[in-house]
């Protein structure tokens, strides 16, 4: 079967919209660096915080440091008083026994080292012991009681020779006038939380310092340390004071380590430490600060500027958004129209509110359309003419020579008197030609149509007798349906010029409606013809004349009704061949 070319059905590649891609980019343009920019100075921001927080710490470490050394400079003042006192220093050289020692004792020590303590505010126990044995020994019994958590301030007086052979005293530093001197716990400082300041009394009038006694003062190491809170520092955090062998003297905060290398192992990692020494000892004021207290602001800060960029690229994306869709609509009203134009719909028209590129772009196509439309309407007007024109000269050449022959086979009639075959073959003749001109009508009913074909057969019947037979199966509800005048007429008269096999020819006409299309089929059992013909015949290939008459009805009825529309032929030499004609199914 060979049939004219139709629209051919053209799948649009997939691509990204218009839309999308501005959305996109302006996305990639806009919130990749939000994101850069956040990040670098949630960073900048987070080290600077870290910086001052590190730095504020060391400030309370500081303070704490000043207020600790501040003390233990004190309590070093305190036994400056006695130390430095040559009053002291001479009593203490003065060996007589008696009333005089009790005099002296009674009038100048006990009351020298009663005016020390009190010159300070703070809980502390003064021992001296003195070389001298002929002062007596004045000292408060307190029975293994802790007696500055009875009386808070106090002193004793006791001969240096309760603690010669202490390993603390025998260890205990030569003397250097004015220089020497130890923090230390000994005796039962330990178990009452208590911390000692150790001190010889010299004889001020000798060259060489020569000891006369030993002054040991004991404070608690709470009220030394004091100002040593871990609080200050912040939750989790440790403060400790660290001896020479970094044995922890203080802690302040929750520690279970011994000393301060074993929590260094064991904790340091997640830890800062801050360690500095305190003047004048060999003590450390340590503080272990969890990462959490440095972190605690600088999440804030990273949270911050998170929201703050998520805040920004939601509404990046909701302006962007709203742009894209504004642009991209216009762009779809474009491309809309132009595949309007594509499909060859040149009456869309768009319109836009403004002046910018895209009214300048609307009424260019605007414009376009129109042109196009108007010419096409040209062209069609000027091809259905030309057709017009082809049809009249069709049946310009057709009806001289079918007239012609009509009245040789009339005259032959009369010649041998069949008036009444001459009598049906005038009245068809006069009627095939009064359908024919239909008073210049180019669209008659498809009935008029199959009537025409009716009086062109019959008038053919007459001349062939029985050698012509042909039958019609025409659908009722399409014989008031139209059509363009002379599509079926061509066929039949082609069957019986050229389609003969023997002396005999059978032809089948048949019309039906399926959906909206009306279907007219021209079947035969003639000699039939070659593929290559029929290619010839819609083609317009190989010799002129070849299926003029029949290309002529194909492309009129294409030229009326669309592409989609027209003749199809199935043919094969020697088995018959049988046209079909495909219309719209418009009324009148």
């Amino acid at each position: 079967m060979t049939q004219s070319p139709l629209v051919g059905n053209n799948h649009p590649r997939k691509f990204i919209p218009f839309g999308i891609k501005l959305l996109i980019s302006y996305m990639m343009l806009i919130i990749i660096p939000i994101f850069l920019l956040g990040y670098f100075a949630s960073d900048i921001m987070t080290d600077s915080i870290r910086s001052n927080t590190t730095n504020t710490i060391k400030g309370t470490l500081k303070q704490i440091e000043d207020n600790v050394v501040y003390k233990l400079e004190d309590t070093v003042r305190l036994s400056d008083l006695l130390y430095y006192d040559t009053t002291l220093s001479k009593q203490l050289l003065h060996y007589e026994e008696g009333w005089v020692s009790y005099e002296a004792t009674t009038k100048l020590l006990l009351p020298k080292f009663r005016q020390t303590i009190e010159s300070t505010n703070r809980s502390m126990w003064l021992t001296v012991y003195l070389r001298n044995e002929t002062l007596p020994e004045v000292y408060y019994d307190s029975k293994n009681i802790d007696p500055l958590a009875l009386k808070g301030k106090f002193f004793d007086l006791l001969h240096l020779n309760r603690i010669t052979q202490k390993p603390w005293y025998e260890s205990y530093p030569a003397e250097q006038y004015g220089e020497t001197k130890q923090w230390k716990q000994i005796e039962d400082d330990d178990r009452y939380n208590r911390i000692s300041l150790l001190r010889r009394l010299v004889d001020l009038e000798s060259a060489k310092p020569k000891e006369i006694g030993f002054m040991r003062i004991s404070v608690y190491l709470s009220d030394l340390f004091q100002s040593v809170d871990s609080r200050k520092i912040g939750a989790g955090s440790t403060l400790f004071i660290t001896d020479g062998s970094r044995n922890i003297l203080y802690a302040s905060g929750a520690t279970e380590q011994s000393t301060e290398q074993l929590w260094d192992e064991g904790r340091g990692k997640n830890y800062l430490v801050i360690r500095q020494p305190l003047p004048g000892l060999n003590w450390s004021l340590t503080a272990m600060v969890p990462s959490s207290v440095l972190e605690k602001d600088t999440q804030k800060v990273k949270l911050l500027t998170l929201i703050i960029c998520s805040a920004s690229c939601v509404l990046i994306l909701l302006v962007a958004t709203f742009v894209s869709r504004t642009f991209s609509r216009r762009v779809l009203k474009v491309m809309s129209v132009l595949q309007s134009f594509r499909q060859g719909d040149f009456q869309r028209r768009i319109h836009y509110s403004g002046n910018d590129e895209f009214t300048t772009i609307a009424s260019s196509l605007n414009e376009l359309g129109k042109r196009t439309q108007n010419l096409i309407e040209e062209v069609y007007t000027t091809n259905l003419k030309k057709k017009e024109a082809e049809l009249e000269t069709l049946q310009a050449q057709i009806n001289p020579h079918f007239l012609y022959n009509t009245l040789s086979s009339i005259s032959r009639l009369a010649k041998f008197g069949q008036v009444e075959k001459q009598h049906q073959m005038v009245m068809n003749l006069a009627k095939f030609y009064r359908l024919s001109l239909n008073e210049g009508q180019t669209i008659i009913p498809i009935g008029k149509e199959i009537e025409q074909v009716r009086a062109y057969m019959d008038i053919q019947q007459i001349k062939y007798g029985d050698r012509v037979r042909i039958d019609y199966n025409i659908s009722p509800e399409i014989v008031e349906l139209t059509t363009v005048k002379l599509i079926v007429q061509p066929f039949v008269e082609n069957v019986l010029e050229h389609a003969w096999r023997g002396d005999q020819i059978d032809m089948h006409v048949s019309g039906y409606l399926e959906g909206e299309v009306v279907h007219l089929i021209i079947a035969d059992n003639g000699n039939g013809m070659p593929q290559e013909t029929i290619f010839h015949i819609f083609s317009g290939e190989g010799a002129e004349r070849v299926g003029y008459g029949i290309r002529n009805v194909h492309e009129r009825i294409q030229l009326y009704y669309g592409k989609e529309f027209g003749v199809a032929i199935e043919s094969a030499e020697g088995e018959g061949t049988r046209v079909h004609i495909r219309i719209p199914a418009d009324s009148v």
